[in-house]
């Protein structure tokens, strides 16, 4: 079994909960990393809204798309 395959069996036994509580986590996370470098927050807003479409283009796909 390779490293994915594990990876998914394991993330198949999350619910609406754990699933909910790793993306506080990676919010929090995002949080720390902002206090810690705060020159990112100088970076224009275009960087951010390209940043937020590149991320949702999968998901969009899989959601919407994909049979």
């Amino acid at each position: 079994m390779g490293f994915l395959e594990g990876m998914n069996r394991r993330v198949k036994n999350f619910n609406l909960v754990d699933i909910k509580l790793a993306q506080v986590t990676a919010m929090f996370g995002a949080l720390i990393i902002t206090k810690l470098i705060p020159d990112i927050m100088e970076l224009s807003v275009w960087w951010f809204e390209a940043m937020l479409v590149i991320s949702a283009i999968r998901p969009f796909y899989v959601f919407w798309i994909m049979k």
